[in-house]
């Protein structure tokens, strides 16, 4: 069984309890209104000029899961639009991953001490965009448990046409699972098998432009493709206990700001300066 988040001693700074409970039983939470319109349409222009500077626009993730979600026309066109720590280019969205409202909520799931992780930008372009098979957010960036919440941003409504995040209900109390990373062609990005992890078991969670929908590491996901005219656009933000150790994958050995609380004094080796 995952460590998930543990009951939280001190008073609740955002989410109800029912909230907390939720996200504990099912694994997921929808926290609508969390950015304000003005937060949001500034988020928004730094991120268009973000991905016309820095975003890679590519065929996406790989492997043999891609013919089961797509037919052969759609996969020759799917794409995938992705850029990772929009904090470090954006004061936007350094404001946005510090987020009062946000920040109180992680708190609230996590524990005392959240550190921040990671950001990246997940955006499906429109017609083609690119679906995501199921999979556990663990198998990107491994955690010895389950004190990590990923948060997706909605710079869009999203709707089943446009592909809106889908969860298998409760998936996270299975704890880490093993995944297919390579086939007999070569390597393929991490995902479940296609015959036992399948979409039609998910439960939709549709959400609206400023809200989030925040899912533990462990929770099963993915996503259909995108069959609109429009861009659907989610930034992911990854926030931990700072004692959650990570062993693999994405930002591996990088310390992230703690956006609340302090760190522990055994969790990282104090920087050493020299003297002039």
């Amino acid at each position: 069984m995952p460590a998930i988040a543990p009951a939280v001693e001190r008073k609740l700074l955002h989410l109800t309890q029912e909230q907390v409970d939720f996200y504990n039983e099912h694994g997921y939470l929808h926290i609508p209104k969390v950015f304000t319109k003005d937060e949001i349409d500034a988020m928004d222009r730094e991120l268009m000029i973000l991905i016309d500077r820095w975003a890679t626009n590519e065929a996406g993730w790989t492997g043999p899961w891609r013919k089961v979600y797509m037919d052969a026309e759609t996969e020759k066109k799917s794409k995938l639009v992705a850029m990772h720590d929009l904090q470090l280019y954006s004061q936007a969205w350094n404001a946005g991953v510090n987020n009062k409202i946000l920040c109180d909520s992680m708190q609230d799931l996590i524990g005392p001490n959240v550190e921040l992780h990671h950001s990246t930008l997940h955006a499906k372009p429109p017609e083609t965009g690119h679906p995501f098979p199921m999979h556990q957010d663990w198998a990107f960036y491994k955690h010895n448990d389950g004190r990590y919440v990923d948060v997706l941003v909605h710079l869009d409504d999203t709707c089943h046409a446009n592909g809106e995040i889908r969860f298998m209900d409760g998936s996270h109390k299975q704890g880490a699972l093993e995944h297919i990373t390579r086939t007999p062609e070569g390597g393929c990005t991490p995902h479940l098998p296609t015959d036992k992890y399948s979409l039609k078991d998910t439960v939709p969670v549709a959400a609206k432009r400023g809200d989030v929908v925040v899912f533990n590491i462990h929770t099963i996901h993915g996503s259909h493709i995108n069959t609109t005219t429009k861009t659907r656009r989610l930034v992911r933000i990854g926030y931990r206990d700072p004692e959650n150790t990570q062993t693999e994958g994405q930002s591996l050995g990088r310390p992230g700001p703690l956006v609340r609380g302090l760190r522990p004094k055994a969790n990282l080796t104090a920087p050493k300066y020299v003297e002039e």
